[in-house]
This record gives C-alpha cells, sequence and structure tokens, in this order.
C-alpha cells in the first residue's frame, strides 16, 4: 500500500471515527435497528425514525468537543 497525504479535515474525521461507531453500535443493539424484515419502505423509514427519537430521548449520549474547520480561501 502507497503512502499519501491526506488533507487535515480527513485526519480530523478519521479521529472522530470511533464516535460516530459508538453511535451507531448505541443504534444497532440497545435501540433495535436492525429490523431483518422490511416488507414495505414505510416501515423502514418508521423503524429508522423510531430509532432515531428513542436515541434524542436518551439521557447518557456520547459527546465530543467538536473541531473548527478550515475553510480554504
Amino acid at each position: 500500500m502507497k503512502n499519501y497525504l491526506i488533507s487535515l479535515i480527513k485526519k480530523l474525521f478519521f479521529r472522530k471515527r470511533f464516535f460516530i461507531e459508538t453511535i451507531f453500535n448505541i443504534l444497532k443493539f440497545h435501540m433495535n435497528l436492525p429490523h431483518t424484515r422490511h416488507r414495505s419502505p414505510i416501515n423502514c423509514c418508521v423503524n429508522i425514525l423510531s430509532c432515531l427519537v428513542a436515541y434524542q430521548l436518551r439521557q447518557n449520549k456520547p459527546s465530543f468537543k467538536s473541531f473548527p474547520l478550515l475553510i480554504q480561501n
């Protein structure tokens, strides 16, 4: 695999990847996001929406400090 330079913003996003994976794990295993049989697209959307609402109502959410985005002119 070749080494190459990545931009600063991508590097910062890679550092925050752990938090994003943590949120997805909470949605999958605690809020029952994976549903095996979506018989209609509406059912799928309702299931995802209900998981997101349950996550918003959750008391203990993972938090992290936001980083300033660099605006390039």
